[in-house]
């Protein structure tokens, strides 16, 4: 090995040690989030109880919660698409329960079936407390031919129907013809793997580079 070549070869370990301990870090993150998401489908599945009188977006999220009143058949339908069915809507419909007018996400209803008579009157719902964040400045407003929403917006949606912005993601059917869309942890992504991956394909990538200029190097010098 000749002077010329121990720069090179040592900004080349360096260089993989950085992108390799950054893999690791990802297998870690790895890890707490599996745990975290354990945690929330545990939760998710849990019993559920009566609904808070003031439930916090953070600390009730995900709550399994069980509520009896009726349907009042004032709703508000959101685009949506599902894999190997198609596109077509989330009822979002106001629920009255001892005096509180709430949000229930019934489920979804395809398209081709939203024109169709929707069971409402008394019953049961059971869910979980749910603010979902969907919204932003991409996000167009109502369409105000079809009356199509094309995200949950929780704030503007109670405003619409004159509820609280307290919204119950039912996980059971609550009619025939709507199916229910319980909520789960998808929303919390988890792309840890991937990342480290990508970190040690770079690293190897950074490797094969360093051994080839090593080479040249060499090469000029023999």
């Amino acid at each position: 090995m000749t002077k010329r070549m121990i720069f090179p070869l040592l900004l080349g370990l360096f260089g993989a040690a950085v992108l390799l301990s950054l893999g690791v870090w990802q297998l870690q993150r790895l890890a707490w989030k599996e745990a975290i998401l354990a945690e929330i489908e545990a939760r998710i599945q849990s019993a559920p109880v009566t609904v808070p009188a003031t439930p916090d977006p953070v600390a009730d999220k995900y709550l399994p919660v069980m509520a009896e009143g009726r349907f009042t058949g004032e709703h508000l339908d959101v685009l949506v698409s599902r894999k190997q069915i198609g596109a077509g809507v989330r009822v979002i419909e106001v629920f009255e329960t001892g005096g509180r007018r709430l949000l229930v996400d019934r489920g979804f209803i395809p398209d081709a079936n939203r024109s169709d008579p929707r069971d409402q009157g008394g019953g049961r719902v059971v869910g979980n407390l749910h603010w979902p964040i969907e919204v932003d400045s991409f996000t167009p407003p109502p369409d105000a031919r079809t009356g199509l929403w094309f995200a949950r917006d929780l704030p503007a949606m109670a405003q619409a129907l004159g509820t609280e912005p307290v919204l119950i993601v039912a996980r059971e059917d609550t009619g025939p013809g709507i199916e229910a869309m319980p909520v789960d942890g998808s929303d919390l992504p988890n792309d840890h793997l991937g990342y480290a991956i990508q970190w040690f394909g770079l690293a190897l990538v950074w490797l094969g580079m360093t051994g080839y200029l090593l080479w040249r190097i060499r090469r000029r010098t023999v």
